[in-house]
């Protein structure tokens, strides 16, 4: 009698990101990724409850890609840190990083990044019932950015120029901050 496959949560993510990655996402099935693990769709069912748990997962994987950045660096080099590895995560994972575009973050993995830039922003200054929209916003943006690159959409602009460009967004976004953290500015 063979041995069983010993999976966990991570394995079972790993292979739903490398369906993704390899056919798009949506191949990634319970069925594809139990054929990935040689295992039973049953055998999933232990370590994510369904099809949206396991892209809830895959929204927890993309964003564990991004490395936090240290906690001693100031604010704003703290969001630049992470936009540039939201920006790489799209490169190397463009056709799933989309589910960063139409799923929330759910997990309490992806909720401690959501975190991080929580406490970015207030040390940036601002008000407690401003950093959920300025999240929001500024996470669109990179997050815009980063999938249109990651598409193509700015395929025709040389890498310098895409560069300088996303440079140009990180300058925008923080002196928005910087506005909507003077108190003189607020309506």
């Amino acid at each position: 009698m063979g041995r069983t496959a010993q999976i966990s949560r991570a394995t079972i993510l790993t292979a739903g990101l490398a369906i993704a990655d390899e056919h798009g996402l949506p191949a990634v099935t319970m069925q594809a990724v139990a054929r990935r693990l040689r295992v039973t769709p049953m055998a999933l069912y232990r370590h994510v409850a369904n099809k949206d748990d396991l892209l809830d997962g895959l929204v927890e994987r993309l964003l564990a890609e991004v490395l936090p950045p240290a906690a001693e660096l100031p604010w704003h080099q703290r969001l630049t840190t992470a936009a540039h590895g939201i920006r790489a995560t799209a490169t190397r994972h463009p056709d799933v990083f989309a589910l960063l575009l139409s799923r929330p973050v759910r997990t309490a993995e992806a909720l401690g990044v959501r975190e991080s830039i929580y406490a970015a922003l207030r040390e940036a200054g601002l008000e407690p019932a401003q950093i959920p929209r300025t999240e929001r916003l500024l996470s669109t943006a990179i997050l815009g950015f980063a999938a249109s690159e990651a598409a193509g959409r700015f395929s025709h602009h040389a890498a310098a120029v895409r560069d300088a460009d996303f440079a140009c967004l990180l300058t925008w976004l923080r002196h928005l901050i910087d506005h909507t953290a003077d108190p003189g500015c607020r309506r």
